[in-house]
């Protein structure tokens, strides 16, 4: 009886130390070794959504504890509404779902549209690479050449937009706020790439892009050669270097003489130029992770190889951290009653 009891004792021994040493495995092992990490692009593939997602998408494993395998997935649709409405309430809080919205996006929430299922200030924002400074280009043929010709036009402008969060159509709406201009929004283009093409064939005559990718990619490149199209206007208090030949809209309110209410409106519009294209994560997800992944994007936009690619590819650097887009986001979804119901019923339109 006793070598029974003794025994049993042992075994019972053997399958606690087992199982100890199974959890110590465990916890030493990082969380996400072995694991797949998704990033999922609210822009159709192939512009710089996608490219920039591909090109951390290589870099930021490297420096997360397990280097997990990462792959991009493109999920279009309404200026990355679709997105962040499946990141957001369908994706587990887990870590291993990653988000690229349009820069634009706390926007969809602020106009409170019945189709936004999401509250930004719930995700976590991972990092950004750059700024998003927009300009209003023309095809050269069209009949305005300055924003005086827009606000004098008898037919305003059609220009091309793929939401109400998209560069386009927001600046194509400050334009209208800061100086009565004219335009014509075309909406329901699936992104940047369809717009484009749209203008080459005529069927649009403008579009709000950001300064970057329309300097760093075909067809603008060869547009430029041919003289196709002109820059009207830039969203960054200061001109940008690419486009020296368009004046800002903060000079010309100056000139316009803008009231002060809607200046306030319009810097609310346009300061999610500051996000870039920003990375979020899953609300819900564990703070070391969140804590893991901002690390790890810190150091792929520092990384030497990173930043040679980048600037092979014309795609800009200019990083901001997390938290500091995080309380940029606080501030811009907490602004005075009066400017965030303007701010409303100019996305409502």
């Amino acid at each position: 009886m006793k070598a029974y009891w003794k025994n049993t004792f042992a075994a019972a021994l053997s399958l606690v130390l087992l199982v100890s040493a199974s959890e110590v495995r465990a916890q030493a092992e990082p969380f996400y070794k072995g694991k797949n990490v998704r990033i999922i692009v609210g822009a159709s593939a192939g512009g710089f959504y996608d490219r920039w997602a591909r090109l951390l998408a290589r870099f930021i494993p490297k420096y997360l504890p397990g280097n997990p395998s990462m792959i991009v997935q493109t999920m279009p649709g309404a200026g990355s509404l679709v997105a962040t409405n499946y990141v957001y309430g369908i994706a587990k809080p887990d870590g291993l779902t990653l988000l690229m919205p349009n820069s634009n996006t706390y926007l969809e929430q602020l106009s409170g549209h019945k189709e936004v299922r999401f509250d930004l200030r719930k995700m976590s924002i991972i990092g950004s690479q750059e700024k998003n400074f927009m300009l209003l280009y023309m095809r050269a043929d069209a009949p305005y050449k300055t924003i005086a010709d827009l606000i004098n036009a008898k037919e305003p402008p059609k220009c091309g937009s793929s939401g109400v969060s998209s560069a386009g159509y927001i600046l194509d709406r400050v334009l209208e706020i800061a100086f009565n201009a004219k335009i014509a929004t075309v909406m329901g283009y699936p992104g940047g790439n369809e717009i484009d093409l749209a203008v080459e064939k005529g069927e649009i005559v403008c579009r709000g892009n950001t300064i970057n990718p329309h300097f760093g990619r075909e067809p603008f490149d060869s547009w430029h050669k041919k003289g196709f199209d002109r820059h009207l206007v830039q969203s960054g208090k200061k001109r940008d270097p690419l486009v020296p030949e368009a004046p800002t809209i903060y000079e010309l309110m100056d000139q316009y003489k803008t009231s002060e209410t809607n200046r306030r409106v319009a810097r609310v519009l346009l300061d999610g130029a500051e996000f870039g294209r920003w990375m979020l994560v899953t609300p819900g997800t564990p703070p070391d992770r969140v804590k893991m992944l901002r690390a790890a994007y810190a150091q792929s936009v520092k990384d030497p190889e990173l930043i040679a690619e980048a600037k092979k590819s014309r795609m800009d650097l200019e990083p901001s951290s997390g938290e500091e887009l995080q309380k940029l986001l606080a501030e811009l979804l907490d602004q005075p009653r009066e400017v965030v119901e303007r701010a409303k019923k100019v996305l409502a339109e």
